[in-house]
């Protein structure tokens, strides 16, 4: 199975910048696609951007051009450089993990979640 640890969320003024990280644990040879999802007060949670093992990132409509996701592989991490932040950005940001197929017919989960991390952005 797989842990998630999420770190990196806080407070900061509109326009500002935040890197929120995510270290992998476990069996971490099984993920596939590593991301970010965020969720807002009264709103479902939300693909911020996802990127799948030797691919290529993919992003939410809303972040694009100001968010960056990476991954680091060697030491399981998955980084999310956030730019321009807006007040709308204000929400929970979850880190994710998807195994790979044969993974989850060994009986892992279709999908790991974090606990995670506040980010909130003032006006």
């Amino acid at each position: 199975q797989v842990q998630l640890v999420e770190s990196g969320g806080g407070l900061v003024q509109a326009g500002g910048s935040l890197r929120l990280s995510c270290a992998a644990s476990g069996s971490t040879e099984s993920i596939s696609v590593m991301g970010w999802y965020r969720q807002a007060p009264g709103k479902q949670r939300e693909l911020v951007a996802s990127i799948p093992s030797g691919g290529s990132p993919n992003y939410g409509d809303s972040v694009k051009g100001r968010f960056s996701i990476s991954r680091d592989n060697a030491r399981n991490m998955v980084l999310l450089q956030m730019s321009s932040l807006q007040p709308e950005d204000t929400a929970v940001y979850y880190c994710n993990a998807e195994p790979y197929r044969d993974y989850v017919h060994l009986g892992f989960e279709t999908e790991y979640w974090g606990q995670g991390t506040q980010v909130t952005v003032s006006a």
